[in-house]
């Protein structure tokens, strides 16, 4: 019997390809593929709108969207002032205002801005709190439709009094203005000195 190793090159050499040319090697034994330039029946879905849109500029805001003069002559001030707030696009900043007579140091106020920095991330609104002095506490965001959400958290907050964005401020319904709290406050400091000068006396 001869020996396999002898007759498998024989085999080999037998063996031919399905066009009756010798068998490619390169080929790997798989069939080719044919594809017709005849593609008129073919429908590509696999794209959906966002794959279309993806590189287009973005058409601007349609006019309904936009405020009338006829509109704004119904509203009042606040109104007006809240709404050009809650259209705003671009990046913004402002400052928040931290309820005064209390003594905090420059930790606590820095602890302060970045716990709302975290827990307004978490939320999806991207801004930095940053401390300005002991009572003032610097904001900045990059997309300012944030502005209305970044504005109630804030007045949530037990450590904030004020929230100014531009020459708007901000307080929570029935808190007097800022300079009265200031003002209030020095009355009562100087009281406390007059009495402390007259205890002294006796």
């Amino acid at each position: 019997m001869p020996n396999l190793i002898t007759v498998f090159p024989l085999l080999l050499l037998l063996v031919v390809s399905r066009n009756g040319g010798p068998f490619s090697f390169v080929e790997g034994g798989k069939g080719r593929i044919h594809i017709t330039d005849d593609l008129d029946d073919i429908v590509d879905d696999e794209e959906d709108e966002s794959w279309r849109q993806w590189g287009k500029k973005s058409t601007p805001s349609s006019s309904d969207d936009d405020l009338k003069p006829s509109d704004l002559s119904n509203m009042a001030m606040s109104e007006i002032q809240a709404e050009l707030i809650n259209r705003q696009s671009g990046p913004a900043f402002g400052f928040v205002k931290l309820r005064l007579g209390v003594n905090r140091s420059q930790d606590m106020v820095s602890e302060i801005a970045m716990k709302w920095t975290k827990v307004l991330k978490t939320g999806g609104v991207e801004a930095k709190f940053m401390i300005v002095d002991l009572s003032t506490i610097m904001f900045t965001m990059e997309r300012g439709q944030d502005v209305s959400e970044l504005k109630e958290f804030v007045l949530d907050q037990e450590e904030a009094y004020e929230i100014k964005l531009g020459d708007q401020a901000f307080r929570r319904p029935g808190d007097p203005p800022l300079e009265e709290v200031v003002e209030k406050l020095r009355e009562e400091e100087k009281k406390k000195m007059m009495d402390g000068g007259s205890k002294e006396e006796l």
